[in-house]
């Protein structure tokens, strides 16, 4: 069974963490919500307290089969600004693992780190206008071999199902859900 890391950090936006953790674990794929603080509680953008599964911490040796990074206007700047995040998203980055930010987190975490390696991504706003080693693609997800972004919250379902498909390595059961919960994808 596929297993993914979705990182939270003080700030992180709320919705595009729950949906993708959502659609995710509907499918039966492991989901564990790492705290990027000093404790597992963690605020979100708009003040909703959520409890994280460990702190990544207590994580940082675990490989998992993709990384999720949630986006939030402090959210990604917290991630972005951690050693430790930029180092556990690195060492999946070299071993092939799908490294997964959406809104702004592509730009703020992956561009503002040098991760993105010239490689295509979508991240929200203008925030491409500063990234040096990315190609934007204007699109609500993009895919360049294991580095799957979405454009941000109004994209985050067509992002979780998106992700859901590459770790399950089968698009089918991922549309039956998709329409099961009245979502065209």
């Amino acid at each position: 069974m596929a297993k993914v890391a979705v990182l939270l950090a003080p700030g992180f936006e709320e919705a595009e963490a729950i949906i993708t953790i959502d659609i995710l674990r509907r499918m039966h794929i492991e989901v564990e919500t790492l705290a990027c603080a000093e404790s597992r509680a963690v605020v979100s953008y708009n003040n909703i307290p959520m409890v994280a599964d460990s702190t990544l911490s207590e994580k940082r040796e675990t490989r998992y089969d993709a990384v999720v990074l949630p986006g939030g206007p402090q959210g990604s700047v917290n991630l972005a600004a951690s050693e430790e995040v930029v180092r556990f998203v690195a060492a999946h980055d070299e071993m092939g693992k799908y490294i997964c930010p959406i809104c702004s987190a592509a730009a703020r975490v992956l561009g503002g780190n040098g991760l993105l390696k010239g490689r295509r991504y979508v991240c929200s706003g203008d925030l491409w206008q500063d990234v040096k080693d990315g190609v934007y693609i204007d699109a609500p997800v993009v895919e360049d071999g294991h580095l799957l972004s979405g454009k941000g919250l109004g994209h985050a379902f067509d992002f979780a199902l998106t992700l859901a498909a590459r770790l399950l390595k089968d698009e089918a059961p991922v549309r039956d859900h998709a329409d099961h919960i009245y979502y065209a994808w």
